[in-house]
């Protein structure tokens, strides 16, 4: 079985976050987050990633990328639920306030 990472609207903005979100599923997670975001009519976006199973640094650039683009359009972004795996990496990186209050 290959590791997956799923992203999906549940409400206006607000997104559901699950699987893997590592250097196998990086790639498309981006693509499908830019893709999910891009669509949805909300200028306030939230991420609920207390479904991820499993992180690494590929994945928290994935979270920093999803960040810079609801920036750079003009919406917020933040993350909740986030799992001690990702909160452990993201306090190493020095970017856990950035990712739990957003954009």
């Amino acid at each position: 079985m290959s590791a997956s990472a799923a992203l999906a609207e549940r409400s206006p903005g607000k997104f559901e976050l699950t699987g893997t979100l590592t250097f196998a599923t990086a790639r498309g997670a981006r693509e499908a987050g830019l893709t999910a975001f891009g669509a949805s009519s909300s200028r306030e976006l939230q991420v609920d990633c207390g479904a991820v199973t499993a992180a690494d640094s590929a994945g928290m650039a994935v979270l920093l990328d999803w960040m810079s683009f609801a920036k750079q359009s003009g919406r917020s972004l933040r993350y909740g639920r986030l799992p001690a795996q990702m909160q452990a990496l993201a306090r190493i990186c020095e970017v856990l306030d950035l990712l739990e209050q957003g954009v």
